[in-house]
């Protein structure tokens, strides 16, 4: 059974979502403290007087409850007010046009009637004038048609009667005359998602292409707070998304059925996938949507569909049980963030027989445009524990380019600062800096790196105008960085390795910037895209890609913007 933790529970790491050390976990599903003390339960402290309410003895909820419930009179008290000014003008109308008056007359009449009758209740003069009284007259003393006087006057006798009664009890038990749903509900009940609105604009590229590109609003991210998937068979099932593998990292939810079953060697080779898991395996295979531009542009501004078909598709976390190794927690920034095993980076060492730790980064080689094989590593920020084993990889794999998706802290340390001032040796590898160029959203370093006689260069772009947890204000710049690192790597050697791209964590904003970079190249190639499928083979690489709906969204809007911007070009 899966339980779904309170967003008041979750830290704010940028790409990883688990518990504080100082907190406890808040089911969803279990009633909060506030429920239990008011059920007559114990607090959780064991004095219930002690820090759950202020000062002075006074409850801030209970006057709360208060005030909403004297709001709620006020206003019921007005609708039967103008039910029974309603009733009393309808009926004194049908005598009046019965007795041979006109309609509009009639209705003129009716008001004066009911002038005459609130100036006994009200204190101030009749507002149809002193005629009133005279008309008077000729409703007490009528020819014919009594029984339509007799008849609206027991109608308003009723209503109020009707409005004392129903008042009382609302105020006395909380229920109204027919209504059983109370008034006053727990207020503190009302749980949030932590779903937030998207952070980013949809920005033109200058001030003067503002109407060409026609921009749309910034969307609205809906709030999805009940899970209603079923299981069912595997092989009727294509889009079934359940247990951690699945949903963890999203913004919504978070379940806690940690273990796949069936998957029980070290490194999942030859195990056996659960029918979920294999009904996951099989969307992320065969999970495809093209758009053309004009269905992008449409689908950017698809606020539900775009939701729907994120959580559609499955995360493929790693069951933590995969790597039970001792001492690998020091490897890892965020213990539920793991490398997929088939496409994890093996770091090389000249001694064979050393231990799986030796070995082990946090970091995966992605496929990039076309099913290009080790295009990318996707890695977390390296910690102060990694930072030579980071530099072990980026000469194994001769990086040209290392793009940095993160600041240093955001809150708590997001990565470390793994390159030099002017120069450093980590692993035996001499790490120099030669140039550092500050652009407007980026920065750029140039290092040369030494190891055995060899050497090379290597530029790290570091984009730190994406704050923590969501989306950048503006696509240009982004678009702009994707532009610059894929130029740099058509200028880099032919023997050059695969770009290395991190945040924090590895799977949000890296997983933004990879598909984004992918995408383009489509988009310039085809004139089509297809988010889905590139979203799916990045999570096959390495589980949690494009981490939250909102980043889902932001991508679908970069490409939006891109595909005008191109068209702008090629008509010009």
């Amino acid at each position: 059974m899966s339980r779904r933790l309170s967003s008041s529970t979750r830290s704010h790491t940028e790409d990883s979502i688990f518990l504080r050390p100082d907190e406890d976990p808040v089911w969803l599903d279990e009633p909060t403290r506030m429920d239990k003390m008011a059920d007559g339960g114990p607090s959780k402290t064991g004095n219930p007087d002690c820090r759950d309410r202020p000062t002075g003895g006074q409850n801030p909820h209970g006057e709360e409850v208060f005030l909403h419930k004297v709001l709620a009179l006020v206003i019921e008290l007005h609708c039967w007010a103008v039910s029974f000014i309603i009733s009393q003008v309808t009926g004194y109308w049908l005598f009046f046009v019965l007795e041979g008056n006109g309609p509009f007359s009639s209705v003129y009449k009716a008001l004066q009637v009911i002038d005459f009758y609130l100036s006994f209740v009200l204190p101030c003069h009749p507002i149809f004038g002193v005629d009133s009284i005279v008309m008077m007259k000729e409703v007490y003393n009528p020819t014919q048609h009594n029984w339509i006087i007799k008849g609206t006057s027991g109608i308003g006798v009723t209503i109020c009667v009707i409005m004392v009664i129903h008042l009382v009890c609302k105020w006395r038990y909380g229920s109204g005359f027919w209504f059983a749903e109370p008034v006053s509900k727990d207020l503190g009940d009302r749980r949030q998602s932590v779903s937030r609105q998207p952070s980013f604009t949809l920005s033109e590229w200058t001030d003067a292409q503002e109407e060409l590109l026609d921009l749309d609003p910034v969307p609205q991210t809906p709030v999805f707070d009940n899970d209603t998937r079923t299981e069912g068979d595997a092989i009727t099932l294509t889009v079934t998304p359940v247990g951690l593998q699945e949903r963890r990292g999203s913004n919504v939810s978070l379940t806690l059925d940690m273990c796949t079953p069936g998957c029980t060697e070290p490194y999942g080779y030859g195990a056996q996938l659960s029918p979920r898991d294999q009904s996951a395996q099989e969307y992320l295979h065969q999970g495809t949507h093209v758009l053309t531009p004009a269905m992008l542009h449409t689908r950017a501004m698809d606020d539900q569909s775009l939701q729907a078909e994120f959580y559609e598709t499955p995360m493929n976390f790693v069951d933590p049980k995969e790597y039970n190794y001792p001492g690998l927690v020091r490897k890892n920034r965020y213990k539920t963030i793991l490398p997929n095993t088939h496409s994890r980076v093996i770091l090389k060492s000249p001694d064979e027989d050393d231990d799986f730790l030796s070995t082990y980064i946090n970091a995966n080689y992605l496929k990039g445009y076309g099913g290009e094989e080790r295009a990318y590593i996707a890695t977390q920020g390296p910690t102060v524990n990694t930072v030579g084993d980071f530099w072990r990889m980026v000469w194994q794999e001769r990086t040209p380019i290392i793009v940095m998706i993160t600041n240093l802290e955001e809150k708590n340390e997001k990565c470390a600062e793994y390159w030099p001032e002017d120069s450093v040796t980590h692993e035996g590898i001499e790490i120099t800096i030669v140039t550092i160029t500050q652009e407007d959203d980026y920065s750029l370093r140039v290092f040369s790196l030494k190891c055995g006689g060899e050497k090379r260069s290597l530029q790290q772009y570091w984009y730190t105008s994406w704050p923590d947890q969501k989306t950048p204000d503006k696509a240009p710049p982004l678009l702009e960085l994707v532009q610059e690192v894929e130029k740099a790597r058509e200028e880099a050697p032919p023997t050059s390795g695969p770009i290395i791209v991190h945040c924090s964590a590895g799977i949000g904003r890296t997983g933004c910037f990879i598909a984004t970079s992918i995408l383009c190249k489509q988009l310039r190639t085809e004139g089509v895209v297809d988010i889905l499928r590139t979203t799916c083979q990045l999570r096959l690489d390495r589980g949690g890609m494009i981490q939250t709906c909102e980043q889902y969204q932001f991508v679908h809007h970069v490409l939006s913007l891109y595909e005008k911007q191109l068209s702008h070009t090629a008509e010009e």
